[in-house]
């Protein structure tokens, strides 16, 4: 299966490059995950226990954390809401070997629909802050999420590559 990716704008303003660059990582990951079975997305490359399915599942969370929660400022939806993060900081991508790679495609694929809407609903100004503010009390500017979310997917798209090609040999951009 081929995930077809636009090349970002070389010449646009602001949100449509950062935004072209958001959706270029995007596409770059879902080519990782593409085509592989249940126990191919539960496979680690050791010595790390990172694996694709559960890096699908974490990323979908970063999307709903930055644009749900802190832009906008509002708790957690399911299937986040019911999770004992006290129990497992990292559910995301502990719980991803109980999904079917359908259903981490698609929480995949919702969340990042669901931030796209936040995103385009916040309008034209990058400046807007969110409705949470970071460590040092300070709100963040949608500006700031959206690129620490083309820093999160660059980051563990690099990590996704290594696991591919581990999987199935499988090497790409």
């Amino acid at each position: 299966m081929t995930i077809e990716r636009t090349d970002p704008p070389q010449s646009a303003d602001e949100a449509a490059t950062l935004l072209g660059f958001l959706d270029y990582h995007r596409d770059t990951f879902r080519s990782k995950i593409a085509g592989l079975d249940a126990g191919q997305l539960r496979t680690a490359h050791a010595p790390s226990d990172m694996t694709l399915g559960g890096m699908a599942k974490h990323l979908a969370f970063v999307e709903h954390w930055w644009l749900h929660c802190v832009f906008l400022g509002r708790e957690f939806a399911e299937p986040w809401a019911s999770v004992d993060w006290d129990a497992d900081e990292d559910w995301d991508w502990h719980s991803a070997v109980d999904d079917s790679p359908d259903q981490l495609r698609a929480i995949f694929d919702e969340h990042v629909a669901l931030s796209d809407a936040i995103v385009a609903e916040a309008g034209p100004d990058w400046g807007v802050m969110s409705v949470r503010s970071g460590r040092n009390d300070s709100p963040f500017s949608l500006r700031w999420i959206v690129c620490h979310l083309v820093e999160e997917y660059a980051r563990h798209n690099g990590h996704a590559d290594l696991i591919r090609e581990a999987v199935d040999g499988v090497t790409g951009e």
